[in-house]
């Protein structure tokens, strides 16, 4: 009994080494991470101060703050931006993508990590979930401390990011938003608080799913088009149309849409009240801002969550107006922007709504 016991315990010493020896040979997966600022590479003057620089950390110094990254994947940054969300621009969006889609068409790259601020990030997200010709993961993240701060999240929040772009399982979900050990489409999410860590919401079609210290599991699949499946591309594209936001209110004054019409806006979203509704006044100027200068006017919606829909208290077509489902009004103007890259009419335009 006693030899048969060595035995099994010589041989549970062979696995287990054998184990070691072939997680130690296996090729880890290769993620780039690109840098463009935000609170994530923020600083403050201490650890308890709720004010701080954003983009003051660059990439390098991040990487080496998360412990165990090196372990889960073959892991190099970029630095794209160094630049607080609220200042990114389409130039940045346009050099990231374009970026992105040169690394990601390379054997060499499984997958990309892109670190930015909170305040647009979803923004970015979108845009780049319709202009990424990829399957393989692309993951946005941030946090809602400073890099300085007491209890700042960045560190983990990377840590999953990277998981999550290195795991095969994370393939054709699009471009993902990862914070607060959540997964979440971009076309989904939205920002939902001002400083809470669990700022990053899906309100209407929850999570796609979540991540714990690098473990990860998915509960649906993105329900629109995206990446491969996108009409839209920013190869050889320099600069997208203008489109302005203009947000509705009690007694709206229709010069707004005059303004910006006047601006060169090319097209014009609607924060709407309610279901994407203006004043009486300002929907017949946007109807002759469409009639005398051709400006697209998208309706959505100030609301948190809900669907700005078709002729709901009057006539879309009668007005020239197209809706955004769904979309809010920061997202329905990137794709009208895209949109506008192509020639649509009213009705086209309408099914790329409803299609993306």
């Amino acid at each position: 009994m006693k030899a048969l016991k060595l035995k099994m315990m010589a041989f549970l010493m062979v696995a287990t080494m054998t184990t070691f020896g072939l997680a130690q040979d296996t090729e880890l997966p290769n993620v780039k991470i690109l840098a463009t600022g935000g609170t994530i590479a923020g600083s403050a003057s201490s650890a308890t101060s709720g004010s701080y620089s954003a983009g003051q950390v660059g990439i390098q110094t991040m990487i080496n703050a998360v412990p165990g990254i090196k372990e889960i994947a073959d892991v190099s940054g970029e630095q794209v931006s160094n630049v607080g969300s609220q200042d990114m621009t389409v130039e940045i969006w346009l050099k990231l993508a374009n970026r992105i889609n040169e690394l990601l068409a390379s054997n060499e790259i499984d997958g990309i990590v892109i670190t930015h601020g909170t305040d647009t990030q979803e923004e970015t997200a979108y845009f780049l979930s319709l202009v990424v010709k990829s399957d393989k993961p692309v993951v946005t993240t941030g946090s809602m401390r400073s890099s300085t701060s007491i209890s700042a999240e960045g560190p983990l929040n990377l840590y999953n990011a990277v998981a999550i772009a290195a795991d095969p399982q994370a393939k054709e979900k699009g471009v993902m938003v990862s914070l607060n050990d959540q997964i979440h489409a971009a076309r989904d999410v939205s920002k939902m608080n001002t400083t809470n860590v669990n700022s990053f919401q899906s309100p209407i079609k929850g999570m796609l799913g979540g991540v714990f210290y690098g473990r990860l599991g998915f509960f649906r699949e993105p329900l629109t088009k995206f990446g491969n499946t996108s009409e839209f591309s920013v190869e050889g594209i320099n600069e997208l149309p203008r489109v302005d936001i203009v947000y509705a209110y009690a007694d709206m004054s229709p010069d707004l849409i005059d303004m910006h019409v006047k601006a060169g806006a090319k097209g014009i979203v609607i924060a709407g009240v309610g279901n994407g509704n203006m004043t009486e006044a300002t929907l017949n100027a946007a109807k002759k801002a469409y009639e005398d200068h051709g400006v697209i006017i998208v309706r959505s919606t100030r609301a948190a969550t809900g669907w700005t829909l078709r002729d709901n208290e009057f006539k879309d077509d009668d007005y020239h107006t197209v809706v955004s489902g769904d979309l809010n009004p920061a997202k329905a103007r990137i794709l009208l922007m895209l949109a506008l890259t192509k020639e649509k009419s009213l009705a086209e335009l309408q099914d790329i709504f409803d299609e993306y």
